[in-house]
């Protein structure tokens, strides 16, 4: 096991894993127990009230955060004509239609973070749902990423727009930064996250709606926030 340094042991020293703290608490103690020698992400885990089995429960959005991820994405658009040029114009990094379909499908291409596609081209985008859907890549007219709006759809990919969606366990993975932002960067993009989740709350949704809420960096351990002014 790596040797850990001063600072990390003396912050785990201040760090109780079973504590919940707000917001800002939690974010100082994720700085101070990233150690690695690269700049980690930090993550949200967010388990939710919901039984994400039943359609009128599903939470599934995206929202832009207030600083972004720290990370460029690639963007692939599926677009023909006037709409292709408008996406090359707003800065996609692929752009085509049948042919990039085709390029998935049998060479098995992903180098791209994001999906975006005109509503025209979802019967062919639609072909790649086994492999787009399990990648979180799938276009969605909830997300923003099916729309004739190109350019608004890159700014906010560019931007810093993250999406978030249920997994099997109704728990949202999300990416909210990285650990060399300032602590008002992070809180500022934690509290938009859980505004944005807290605004999709499905009115079928009973009883207390977070109930957890962990950052943690990449090595890190996972800290605790307080529920209780969340709900």
């Amino acid at each position: 096991m790596a040797k850990r340094s001063k600072r990390y042991r003396a912050a785990m020293e201040n760090f109780d894993k079973s504590q919940t703290y707000d917001v800002a608490e939690a974010v100082n103690h994720v700085k101070a127990l990233s150690n690695a020698k690269f700049d980690e992400t930090v993550e949200m885990h967010i388990r939710l009230g919901v039984d994400g089995r039943h359609a009128d429960q599903q939470v599934r959005g995206a929202t832009v955060l207030p600083h972004g991820t720290g990370k460029t994405k690639k963007v692939l658009v599926f677009a023909k004509g006037p709409k292709a040029e408008e996406a090359q114009q707003a800065g996609a990094d692929y752009v085509g239609a049948e042919d990039m379909a085709e390029k998935i499908q049998k060479e098995n291409w992903f180098d791209f973070d994001a999906v975006v596609a005109t509503p025209d081209m979802m019967g062919v985008v639609g072909r790649l749902g086994r492999v787009l859907g399990p990648k979180g890549l799938m276009p969605n007219p909830k997300s923003g990423t099916v729309t004739m709006d190109l350019t608004k759809a890159l700014e906010d990919i560019k931007a810093g727009k993250v999406e978030y969606r249920l997994d099997k366990a109704n728990i949202i993975h999300v990416i909210v930064g990285k650990s060399s932002f300032d602590a008002e960067q992070l809180v500022d993009n934690i509290n938009a996250m859980i505004s944005a989740i807290a605004k999709a709350k499905p009115a079928a949704a009973k009883g207390q709606y977070f109930k957890s809420v962990t950052v943690t960096s990449t090595m890190g351990p996972g800290v605790k926030i307080s529920t209780a002014s969340l709900s």
